[in-house]
């Protein structure tokens, strides 16, 4: 994190970065089938060692994706009223790769019993479908959108490297 260290600026950014997913309860989700046909869903979650996990139905499109291809695509965006313009949106993304948490585990137990305290009884019910599976989505790289002109790549081991995608701005036209 030598370069954060360094830079303020970068440093804020981080932070910021950090701080947009923890504002909500469920993840837009992107998978593609083995065809390479997209679906676009979403899920509650979970952050936990700094993975996201969903439980997502096996009736679901995103599920036989996942099942498939074994990598998804997150993405937290900031509440349109919240937006100083939607154009900019303030938002973070995120390329995971999949791995499903057996039932048969003390890992799914412990991750379970963390959605349980944060969604409540509803967690009773989906936890005896067995259709129901838990994935850990963990995050190989990403991006951070913070405004106009303010777009960021996140990558490292522990995605603490950020990087401007563009220190020069948006191009404009030529023509009037």
């Amino acid at each position: 994190m030598s370069q954060l260290q360094t830079n303020t600026d970068l440093q804020n950014i981080y932070q910021q970065y950090q701080q947009l997913p923890a504002k909500f309860d469920s993840l837009l989700l992107a998978t593609v089938d083995s065809r390479g046909v997209p679906t676009a869903s979403y899920a509650p979650y979970i952050k936990y060692e700094g993975h996201f996990y969903i439980y997502i139905s096996e009736l679901a499109k995103h599920t036989a994706n996942i099942n498939d291809t074994k990598r998804a695509s997150v993405l937290f965006i900031e509440n349109e009223q919240d937006a100083k313009h939607l154009f900019a949106r303030q938002r973070v993304t995120y390329s995971c790769d999949t791995d499903e948490i057996t039932r048969d585990t003390d890992n799914y137990h412990n991750i379970i019993a963390i959605f349980h305290e944060k969604f409540g009884k509803i967690m009773t019910t989906l936890a005896e479908k067995r259709d129901f599976h838990l994935f850990k989505l963990e995050p190989k790289e990403g991006g951070y959108v913070a405004g106009f002109g303010r777009a960021y790549m996140i990558e490292g081991d522990d995605l603490e490297q950020i990087k401007h995608v563009n220190d020069t701005g948006h191009k404009a036209s030529n023509t009037h």
